[in-house]
């Protein structure tokens, strides 16, 4: 069985007035289904419509705790040792992923299997056990992810856990999804139990089957659901963060610079928007393609990095993923841009030239000739973004979660990019990417240093390890000088030690 997986993701700031988010309708909608005969195994989930932003203030890290005893415990019928002994023999598994807000149990199956392995899937959810044992395995792993990982050996996804504290600060999606050391110290096994109780209910379920599943399975895997609780759907009141720049700096002894900046938008999946923004940010710097111009600019040109990418939706450990991922739907999105670890000489060069390139997207907009390029690219390119059964039904979940009716996002993406112009794509860029109230995170060994060069006014020139060419230098020159508007008062600086400690 595959261990949780829990996704990640400040200081006071005023805040935009706060709007009451309720996830979408109970798990009277129905489930979802997604049947597929030629297909001999069967996807199983359940969308429970709750995460970390229902952790209660001081108990940090509560939701991930608890979905790491369903899926990483034992049930009242068998102990987690009984149950990987009986998923082996059958080459099962299930795994419960954690984001802001949606919480994941999926499990696959060989359809031969199903009898084996349909009891042992709905325990997990309808029998945990929660035991004291589990409980301080489960939650000294999260501990460790956060001091002893995230901290000390994944400087890009602190750089991005950081940023997300940063622009969304005072609200239930500042701290990353596994918590904050003093959170999950605090939490005791009866708020495991209470959290259980309250957010594994029928009015946050959903169920999903995809697959060769007999016709009989819908049927019994949703009246399994009859086992939890009625409840009430679980809401959250949130806002992003009013203001203009701010940057938190992550000292940290001896490392290089990993650095990620964004802004809240507010075009979410399925919208017209959101299309026009995800062709220009393919442009600018779509995940894994070195033919994006984030990529070609500081990477390609300049060797600086492995490499440099935008978003227009979350996008957790992108450095362990080729495709986007799915099952981490949100309301409050950001267009992001990640600028894998460098030198911390070029930092601040590195910076400039991001900002500058979106400066410049914004002002002059794509070409005829790069609109039509980059519809061309992704009309190809998004049918690689769930190949299995199993991802198609998770993409399918989101469908639900943002409301997409039938035929759902990744079945229509082709025709809404046809249904794009270049000018509603230029338009849209203009009205989501407010760059004056970015907010930036880095993570770095010298951080006062890097502050310093920020708020000045002085040019950052780049180093290199061997001569460039003259058109090189040339822009080297006018990036080296482009204007980030950040003041000194904006730019805080904690040790690497106290971040996501409380």
């Amino acid at each position: 069985m595959t261990p949780l997986h829990s996704r990640l993701a400040g200081w006071p700031c005023a805040l935009l007035l706060a709007s009451i988010v309720a996830a979408p309708a109970a798990f009277a909608q129905g489930p979802i289904l997604m049947p597929v005969k030629t297909d001999p195994t069967v996807a199983f989930a359940i969308w429970f419509k709750a995460g970390s932003q229902n952790d209660p203030k001081g108990k940090e890290g509560l939701a991930a705790l608890t979905a790491g005893l369903i899926a990483e415990g034992a049930t009242t019928s068998n102990s987690y040792e009984q149950i990987l002994h009986k998923l082996y023999p059958i080459a099962s598994r299930y795994n419960l992923s954690v984001d802001k807000e949606m919480t994941v149990l999926s499990g696959r199956t060989h359809v031969d299997n199903i009898e084996a392995f349909f009891p042992l899937f709905t325990d997990a959810y309808l029998k945990p056990a929660f035991t004291a044992a589990d409980f301080e395995r489960v939650r000294t792993n999260l501990v460790n992810d956060i001091a002893n990982n995230l901290r000390s050996s994944s400087e890009e996804e602190l750089a991005k856990a950081a940023l997300t504290s940063v622009v969304f600060a005072g609200t239930p999606y500042a701290h990353p999804v596994q918590g904050t050391v003093a959170g999950l110290k605090a939490v005791t096994l009866d708020d495991v139990k209470a959290f259980y109780k309250q957010h594994y209910t029928r009015a946050n379920a959903v169920p999903a089957l995809g697959g060769g599943y007999p016709a009989s399975l819908t049927d019994r895997f949703v009246k399994s659901l009859e086992g939890l609780p009625a409840g009430q759907p679980s809401k959250v009141a949130i806002a992003p963060a009013a203001g203009g720049p701010q940057v938190l700096m992550v000292q940290k002894e001896g490392a290089d610079s990993s650095i990620s900046f964004g802004v809240p938008i507010d075009a979410l999946r399925g919208t017209d928007d959101f299309y026009a923004l995800w062709l220009a940010n393919s442009w600018l710097g779509e995940h894994r393609a070195s033919v994006s111009h984030l990529f070609q600019v500081i990477r390609e040109k300049r060797g600086m990095n492995y490499g440099d990418y935008s978003y227009v939706e979350a996008f957790p450990n992108g450095g362990q993923r080729n495709a986007p991922p799915a099952n981490v739907g949100r309301h409050h999105q950001l267009f992001e841009v990640w600028i894998r670890t460098l030198s911390n000489d070029n930092a601040v060069f590195a910076i400039r030239a991001a900002r500058r390139l979106v400066q410049q997207l914004i002002d002059e907009g794509l070409s005829e000739e790069e609109f039509e390029l980059t519809r061309s690219f992704l009309k190809k390119y998004h049918l690689h973004f769930a190949e299995t059964t199993e991802d198609r039904l998770a993409w399918r979940i989101d469908d639900a979660f943002y409301g997409i009716k039938d035929p759902g996002h990744l079945a229509q993406f082709s025709s809404k990019l046809d249904g794009l112009t270049r000018e509603q794509v230029n338009a849209a860029i203009k009205k989501h990417w407010k760059v004056d109230k970015l907010r930036y995170a880095i993570v770095t060994g010298q951080a006062e240093k890097l502050k310093g060069q920020l708020a000045g006014a002085a040019a950052s020139p780049p180093t290199y390890p061997s001569p460039k060419s003259d058109e090189i230098k040339a822009e080297d020159a006018k990036i080296e000088i482009f204007p980030l508007g950040i003041k000194a008062d904006s730019i805080q600086i904690v040790p690497v030690e106290t971040i996501f400690e409380k």
